[in-house]
């Protein structure tokens, strides 16, 4: 039917599954969810501030990758 609506409810859900694809690939690939990590600290930690995105990216690589720069080859 070309006229025929569709349900709000279709575009959520699909935006959900999107989310949740697009945060299990970050994970594999190393990159944390900086959305769990502002979530956490406004709802655990209300004293502190969060980190922004690029400070929290950075602590994330050290804590990874322990300094080194670049990336192992072997």
């Amino acid at each position: 039917m070309a006229g025929a609506l569709v349900p709000v409810e279709y575009f959520a859900a699909h935006k959900r599954v999107w989310r949740r694809f697009v945060q299990t690939a970050r994970l594999c690939c190393g990159i944390p969810d900086y959305d769990n990590y502002v979530r956490h600290i406004l709802e655990k930690h209300p004293d502190r501030e969060p980190m922004d995105y690029k400070t929290f990216f950075r602590e994330r690589q050290e804590a990874r990758f322990g300094g080194r720069s670049g990336f192992r080859c072997c």
